[in-house]
Parts: structure tokens; C-alpha cells; sequence
């Protein structure tokens, strides 16, 4: 599907009924084509469960019914822990139908993490998956959480024989399949999302259900992703649970038909170490990569083996797709893409709201009045005066865009050298290589060859890993305190 990237921008409208919300449009999907798959579950124990939009809907009102006779009603917060799950979806949703703002919690979270949400956004309850109790059970004693729902705890007794504690699916036996919840509207509050915690404590980031409207008619059709997309569109989606190995995700895709990829690139880099990579005979017609650049090497290899070009996009927990490689233009390697219709994305000087010029670094900056990005941050108003002193919500990351108008990413905008800073590199080393002072030297050199001489780091270290956040961005907030720690500086 080619679209034409000027006309898409000129005709662009933002189209959000005021009633709505993500409840009322599974609602009307199950009434459309109720029969319709709307999620296909494997995973690597061999397992597999399927849900139509009838099933989504009759479970989200059944677990709407169980949570408001534990209480839940309109503004509490419902926190949620638990890996991919057929049954995820109708969870949240259900939370959703009680007029309840959802609190995603990363399968990867560690007690102090769960606990330092639950207490910032004040949530009484969690559902978390039976593997992940003992990830909650701790911080019981230390946070308002109260109502404990358990996905899949079977008939262990345990979940039976603990005050406040519900196994999932006995409470959604002989549960009615009809809901009468709160009238909720496109300005209605939705979810509260922290963000990845990279420079500092993670921020709760509220969205209103307009957010999924935004995302169907943006990522929907702009830059295809998971979020949101497969349901506000109703398409089918296709669920996976198990550690990420490219031979077998490409035999998944091959035998589940899978015609939209939405990958990281490190993935893609996997994939293409692959042998026979064309050997598989894969149905994809749209591939995106998110989270951080993707070079030229993978994005030629996917597309010689599969005819299909790896589309990079750039956006945030607060945002939708902001800036992507439309269907239809010219992929150029490393580059975000342009500017998607509707929000009209600049680049602004880091200390001013003048825009750069062309080939000028610039921080990411959206209008503060476009629908596609959050309110503010969940009953954090200093914080929000701060975030929205402007005409613009400045993401914090920084960007050059070339003549032709494609975005390439820079870094942080909390990541700029200034004077007397010492330029410092963490390397973790591929297979094959080995360090030592040659090595560093030869990074030093390329980095000055690649740059500019003034730009290359003065100190490198060999490290085995690197801090990350749960979803897998580098903590350099973690590397700047130890830095600090050691010198001083």
C-alpha cells in the first residue's frame, strides 16, 4: 500500500467521535463480526488458545461485573503483571469498562519497581499472573495494593485460602456477559503508563481513550504496530510467549500466515545471521522496527530474502508514531523517516522554540495542542507546568532532519556534552573479538575519523552488559552515577 506522503498530509483530519472508547468499540466489533479471530496464542511449552471479538467482549464484561463487586469503580487504578496472555486483553479491558485506569507493569519489574508504582499512583489493586506472585507478595505490607486477582492460578488452594486474594477465572464463572458501566468518552482518563525510566525515576504518563483513536488512525495506518492497532481496527493478532530465538520466530511466521512484523532491531540483526533466510516462505507484506536505528545490513538482507523493506518509525510512551518511513517513500537507512500527518513535528533549538535549520541537531518537539500526545502526568502538576510551559511538549530526544526531510535520531537532549565533561564509551564486545589497549585504540580512531576529532571518546571500558530498563532501553542514568561515584565529575 503506497501512499502518497504530501497529499496524506494535506488531507489529514483528526476524526474522534466524543463518546469514544476502547470498551464501546469491542463492543461493536463483536456485533460486527463477532465470529472474527481476534487473538491466536502459542507458546513455547507447545500451548495454544484462540479468542474472537465475541469471546473479548463477553469476558470483558464478565471481569467488569467481578471487579465491581470487589469495589472497583470509576478512577481506580488497576495495576496489571503478567506475560502474554490470551486472556490479557479481556482483563484490561474489562478494568476499562469499570471506568478504571490501567497501570501496565512490565513482566520483567522487580519488586522495588512494582512497589514504586503502585505507591506514586495510589492502586489497590493488581491482577498479576501466577508465575509472577512472588514479584507482588512482597510489597503487600508497603503499598496500597489490597485486591489480589491471580491469572491462571489453577487449583493449587493457594489463591483460596488468602484474605483478598481471587484466582481470575473463578471469578469470571457464571459471571453475566452483559455490563452496565460508567458513560465514558473520548476525554474520559485511560491508562497510566510509566515511562522506561532511562535518566531518571520512571514518569506516570496519563492517557485518555482518545490515545486509542489516535494510535488507529496514525500507527494504523502510518506505521503498523501492536499497540492498540490490532484492536481498534479489529484485526487479528497473533500472540507468542517464549524467549526470542530467530529460527523459530520465522517458523512461526511462516506457519501463522503473519502478514504485519513489528520488531526491534536487534531482532532484525538476528534474523538475517540466519541461514537460508529465503528458504522460509513468509506471507509479510508490512515490516516495522521501533526502539532505535536500524542499519543498512539488516534492512538489505530482510528485503532481499523476503521482498519486504523494514520500515523504521520513532515515537514515545507519551506520544503516538511521531515520525516514520511511510509505505511508499524511500527507506533511507538509519533515518526515522518523516514526519506523520495531523501533528505537525519540528525540531526546536534545546534552549529556545526557534526551529533549527536543515542538517542542525534539534530537540523533537510536537504542538501542545494536537490530540496524539498525553495530558500530563498523573496528579504530578509541577511536572506538568514544567512539560507544558511552551507551545510544545519537548520530547527530550534529539534529531537532525536533511534536505529531503527525513529525521535522523541523535541521542538525549540530557546527553549533550557541555564543557569540562569527559567523553566516556561502554563496549560490549561481539563474538570473535578480544580487548585490550589495540582495541580501544582503533575504536578511538574511528570514532575521530567518523566524527570529529574533538567528539571521540577519551575513555572506553569493556563491559559484559549493560544496564537496561525492562524494556530494554540502556539505563545511562545507572552509568553516569558509578561514573560519578569513581571521579567525581
Amino acid at each position: 500500500m503506497a501512499l502518497d506522503y504530501e497529499r496524506e498530509r494535506e488531507s489529514f483530519e483528526w476524526e474522534i467521535p466524543d463518546d469514544y472508547n476502547l470498551p464501546a468499540v469491542i463492543e461493536d466489533h463483536a456485533e460486527s463480526f463477532g465470529d472474527r479471530l481476534a487473538v491466536r496464542f502459542r507458546d513455547e511449552e507447545g500451548d495454544e488458545a484462540e479468542r474472537t471479538y465475541a469471546d473479548l467482549r463477553d469476558d470483558q464484561n464478565r471481569f467488569a461485573n467481578a471487579l465491581a463487586d470487589l469495589g472497583v469503580g470509576e478512577g481506580d487504578r488497576v495495576m496489571h503483571l503478567f506475560p502474554r496472555h490470551p486472556d490479557a486483553f479481556a482483563i484490561q479491558l474489562g478494568a476499562l469498562a469499570r471506568g478504571a485506569l490501567l497501570v501496565p507493569c512490565s513482566a520483567m519489574l522487580k519488586p522495588k519497581d512494582i512497589a514504586f508504582r503502585a505507591n506514586d499512583c495510589e492502586a489497590e489493586t493488581v491482577v498479576v499472573h501466577e508465575s509472577l506472585t512472588d514479584m507482588v507478595e512482597p510489597v503487600l505490607d508497603e503499598t496500597p495494593l489490597e485486591t489480589v486477582v491471580v491469572l491462571d492460578a489453577g487449583e493449587t488452594g493457594e489463591v483460596a485460602d488468602r484474605e483478598n486474594w481471587h484466582a481470575f477465572g473463578s471469578l469470571l464463572e457464571g459471571r453475566d456477559a452483559d455490563h452496565d458501566g460508567p458513560d465514558l468518552g473520548s476525554e474520559d482518563p485511560m491508562s497510566i503508563n510509566y515511562t522506561s525510566g532511562t535518566t531518571g525515576q520512571p514518569k506516570p504518563v496519563l492517557h485518555r481513550h482518545r490515545w486509542m483513536r489516535c494510535f488507529e488512525l496514525i500507527n494504523g495506518r502510518y506505521c503498523w504496530s501492536p499497540v492498540g492497532v490490532g484492536l481498534t481496527t479489529g484485526a487479528p493478532q497473533f500472540v507468542y510467549e517464549g524467549e526470542f530465538d530467530p529460527e523459530t520466530f520465522l517458523d512461526l511466521l511462516e506457519e501463522e500466515e503473519v502478514t504485519r512484523l513489528c520488531a526491534v532491531p536487534t531482532q532484525y540483526r538476528m534474523f538475517t545471521q540466519v541461514e537460508d533466510l529465503d528458504g522460509y516462505d513468509l506471507a509479510l507484506t508490512e515490516a516495522v522496527s521501533a526502539g532505535e536505528p536500524l542499519n543498512r545490513e539488516p534492512i538489505q538482507a530482510f528485503e532481499d530474502a523476503f521482498g519486504v523493506t523494514p520500515r523504521d518509525g520513532y515515537g514515545q510512551t507519551e506520544t503516538v508514531a511521531l515520525v516514520t518511513n511511510y509505505p511508499g517513500i524511500d527507506v533511507k537507512p538509519g533515518s526515522m523517516g518523516k514526519p506523520v500527518p495531523g501533528i505537525d513535528v519540528t525540531l526546536l533549538d534545546t534552549t529556545d522554540e526557534e526551529e533549527v535549520e536543515p542538517d542542525e541537531t534539534g530537540e523533537i518537539a510536537v504542538p501542545t495542542d494536537t490530540p496524539a500526545i498525553f495530558d500530563g502526568y498523573y496528579e504530578k502538576p509541577d511536572l506538568d507546568e514544567q512539560t507544558f510551559a511552551g507551545d510544545y511538549y519537548r520530547t527530550g530526544d534529539l534529531a537532525r532532519k536533511d534536505e529531503d526531510g527525513y529525521y535522523f535520531f541523535e541521542g538525549r537532549a540530557d546527553d549533550i556534552i557541555e564543557r569540562g565533561n569527559v567523553v566516556k564509551a561502554y563496549v560490549v564486545l561481539a563474538d570473535g573479538y578480544e580487548g585490550g589497549d589495540g582495541l580501544v585504540e582503533e575504536l578511538q580512531d574511528y570514532m575521530k575519523a567518523e566524527t570529529a576529532p574533538y567528539k571521540y571518546p577519551r575513555r572506553i571500558e569493556l563491559v559484559e552488559e549493560l544496564p537496561k530498563t525492562s524494556s530494554g532501553k540502556i539505563r545511562r542514568i545507572e552509568l553516569r552515577e558509578e561514573e560519578q561515584a569513581k571521579f567525581g565529575e
